[in-house]
């Protein structure tokens, strides 16, 4: 039994030691008292009070078993590692729409004038169903193509903010294949949703800020850039222009010299060609007067002044022996004066002139 006014002072206690009031999925460790109930012959429990620390003991012990089972899988800083874009223009929303928090994340983008487009998914962010509705709006975000994701919602207590150490909510966050920055709470809440954030910021206006001065930071980069540009490329071609010139001042005392030294390289080179080609003719003269010697002594006419002769057969086929001329065959002897012909004489007798 809980009467009205023990379920107040119950709440208050609740609320007060941060662990927020009684509903649906708290555990309790309560104060309670027999008592009889004679008129329906019924014992009844009537509860009293709460033991508050017990109830925040167990939020911290499943948030301590939450974290250690992340970090064993390496999924604490898994959204960390993905790269915050430089240049956030198409950011996403989870929140309540309508809600406070929503109205200050808005509002914070609006002001900085720097036309961020903005895609929202409506989610439920307190009460029944704040799990599953957050992460199905981070899976529609995540398709929708933009740049990172902001979870934002209000304050309340340590149960209002318990949806953000569940589990399932927090695999979300930690899986989202986009950074996710997160607005939850006031000051001095920080859920495990913030601990696998890619980054987190106090309130819901603090994580719009953090998404603008990131969008500024580069808006002042690319001015500084088109500022200082011109005067650095001026700098740069000023200090080429004067390198070229040294170069080129080397390069036409290198080539004078370089000349010089290239033409009397050459007139060395001629000098020597000339000598080598004077040795060569001689040396082809004299093989070439050792060949002709040879030659002549090789010439027929040379031998047949001799007296010397060189007989053939009619049909031009040199006789070298007696065999090459059987009896009766028609030879022509050259002499040095003539040529002479006759006739091997058959049965032996003396040849005679056809």
């Amino acid at each position: 039994m809980l009467f009205p006014d023990d379920r107040a002072r119950v709440n208050d206690r609740l609320r007060s030691a941060g662990a927020g009031r009684m509903e649906d999925g708290v555990e309790l460790r309560i104060r309670a008292r027999f008592g009889w109930f004679a008129a329906r012959g019924r014992l009844q429990l009537r509860m009293v009070d709460v033991d508050a620390a017990h109830t925040l003991g167990r939020l911290a012990a499943d948030r301590s078993r939450l974290l250690a089972a992340l970090r064993a899988e390496g999924l604490l800083d898994a959204n960390r590692r993905l790269p915050l874009p430089v240049l956030p223009r198409r950011v996403g929303l989870v929140t309540s729409v309508g809600s406070a928090a929503y109205h200050d994340f808005v509002d914070e983008l609006d002001r900085s004038g720097l036309g961020f487009t903005l895609v929202v998914a409506d989610a439920r962010t307190s009460g029944e169903g704040v799990a599953r509705s957050v992460t199905a709006a981070l899976g529609a975000l995540a398709s929708a193509g933009v740049d990172l994701v902001a979870i934002v919602r209000g304050g309340g207590s340590r149960s209002d903010l318990a949806p953000f150490d569940g589990e399932a909510l927090v695999r979300a966050v930690a899986g989202c294949p986009v950074p996710v920055i997160t607005g939850v709470g006031h000051e001095i809440d920080r859920s495990v949703a913030d601990e696998v954030a890619h980054a987190c910021a106090k309130t819901p206006t603090a994580c719009a800020a953090l998404i603008v001065e990131r969008a500024q930071a580069a808006r002042d980069r690319a001015d500084r850039c088109a500022t200082e540009l011109p005067k650095a490329a001026g700098r740069a071609l000023a200090r080429i222009a004067a390198e070229l010139d040294g170069h080129g001042a080397r390069l036409a005392r290198g080539a004078g010299g370089g000349v010089r030294s290239a033409t009397a390289s050459l007139e060395r080179a001629g000098d020597r060609l000339r000598r080598e080609s004077i040795r060569a003719a001689g040396r082809s003269a004299h093989r070439l007067a050792s060949a002709e010697v040879r030659l002549r002594a090789l010439d027929p006419a040379v031998a047949l002044a001799r007296g010397w002769s060189v007989t053939h057969t009619s049909t031009g086929r040199l006789v070298r022996a007696p065999g090459d001329a059987p009896a009766g065959t028609d030879l022509l002897t050259t002499l040095a004066g003539g040529t002479l012909a006759s006739r091997v004489a058959v049965d032996g007798s003396d040849a005679e002139a056809p």
